[in-house]
């Protein structure tokens, strides 16, 4: 990283997207520098990270064929949802395949990057390592720091004197031991550590504001995400079939007192966990509403009802997070920034936020596919077809949504339909190819 830094680009990250982004950079000769705080890569998925919201209990909600890198795959001894540590060893064997590392300076804390004017002009990037402040030029600003670092904490009224922690200072079942539990929110992260609750708390209960589908990991004995999509079908007649195919593997889970979702099927990420619907089956855990105030350690329900606990833990998400770069700069809008297939501003070509994208199936394979559009596009600046992308962005756009209403959640603020999205991606990223 010596020397003039002034003609390369500085990326922020070393987790899943940081390295796609360094993989497709180096292959396209583009001139780069990484920047990650943790000692090595992986990002969130090392337990051990400076910032990481990973628990000793994490998998992928996803199966490793359908989320790998094409070009990477996983080993075939891999389980079909690996656990983080699985993970992080593809994540650091990836490194090691690319060579990487090389490019990253480790432990080192992004502090600010500012634009010395507009596009084309420059950034000022300063960074922190071991005390000491540092700052550099560069061409360029490549975001990759990932979208869920930064806890969604809610505020409930009323004065509560028990334990409350969010989803991100969550690491081990041990820390339920003799505790009866409260789990707000129901997304996967919910249900995941809601079952590590039933086995080691001494009781457990969870919040719910609003339903969800749940969908079971297999599906006539293969990951569930793997059976079926050989022929895709309409969305009203996906709703149908997949609707129907819930009901066999999964029943009717308002059975148990979960309560009936206010949107249709894929209008929210649905949550991959058919053992909470299990459990309330069994009466271990009980299904509770939202919270209307706290009194000391009871907590008072919508409904009227009551209940004690000792630990309040809020699965209540992430907020995207880029505390070291002016939101004014981000072209924010609502709770995401509104950018051009959710990577490119559409006045600046030296910006970029990699990562900020979220659809069913997409996999890192999908954002693999983000950060080549990219790279090419940095490569065809100055050129016809470069120029052209350049207007059509400038000119405003729509979110990739393939028309899908999406429930109004911060997590969905950037979510995409992952057919729409990646036939505009690679619509994109054709027109850019350079001529052979």
């Amino acid at each position: 990283m010596a020397g003039n830094t002034q003609d390369r680009y500085a990326l922020i990250g070393a987790g899943p997207m940081g390295l796609a982004t360094a993989k497709v950079l180096a292959e396209q000769g583009i001139a780069f520098d990484g920047f990650e705080l943790n000692s090595d890569v992986g990002g969130l998925w090392d337990i051990e990270a400076p910032r990481s919201t990973m628990y000793e209990t994490a998998h992928l909600i996803s199966s490793r064929r359908k989320t790998e890198f094409s070009d990477f795959p996983m080993d075939d001894s891999t389980a079909d949802y690996p656990s983080h540590r699985d993970v992080l060893a593809y994540f650091r064997a990836f490194a090691d395949h690319f060579d990487l590392r090389r490019h990253y300076r480790f432990g080192v804390e992004v502090t600010l990057a500012e634009p010395l004017g507009g596009s084309g002009e420059g950034w000022r990037v300063c960074w922190s390592a071991g005390g000491e402040s540092h700052e550099a030029l560069y061409k360029g600003v490549l975001i990759a720091n990932g979208t869920l670092s930064e806890p969604n904490m809610p505020q409930f009224p009323g004065n509560w004197t028990g334990e409350m922690l969010h989803s991100a200072q969550y690491r081990s079942p041990r820390q339920f031991a003799g505790k009866r539990v409260l789990v707000v929110g129901a997304g996967n992260s919910g249900c995941d550590i809601a079952v590590d609750a039933i086995h080691h708390g001494e009781s457990c209960e969870i919040s719910m504001r609003r339903g969800y589908y749940f969908v079971p990991k297999y599906v006539f004995g293969k990951p569930a995400d793997t059976v079926g999509g050989a022929i895709r079908l309409p969305m009203w007649l996906k709703r149908r079939v997949d609707g129907l195919v819930l009901r066999w593997f999964v029943g009717d889970a308002q059975k148990y007192g979960f309560p009936k979702p206010d949107y249709q099927l894929y209008e929210a990420h649905p949550v991959v966990n058919s053992l909470i619907v299990f459990h309330a089956g069994h009466g271990d855990i009980r299904v509770r509403p939202d919270i209307a105030q706290l009194e000391g350690t009871t907590v008072h329900f919508r409904d009227g009802t009551t209940g004690e606990y000792d630990t309040i833990l809020a699965a209540t998400g992430y907020k995207l997070h880029y505390p070291f770069i002016d939101d004014a700069h981000l072209n924010w809008q609502g709770d995401a920034p509104h950018l051009y297939l959710n990577c490119m501003h559409p006045q600046r070509d030296d910006l970029f936020v990699m990562g900020m994208i979220e659809a069913a199936g997409l996999g890192w394979q999908g954002r693999h596919e983000q950060a080549e559009m990219v790279a090419r596009y940095i490569k065809a600046q100055g050129t016809p077809a470069g120029a052209a992308l350049k207007t059509e962005k400038a000119r405003g756009f729509e979110r990739a949504t393939g028309g899908m209403q999406y429930v109004d959640l911060p997590r969905m603020a950037y979510y995409v339909d992952k057919h729409t999205y990646l036939r505009a991606v690679r619509r994109v990223s054709a027109r850019l190819e350079p001529a052979a």
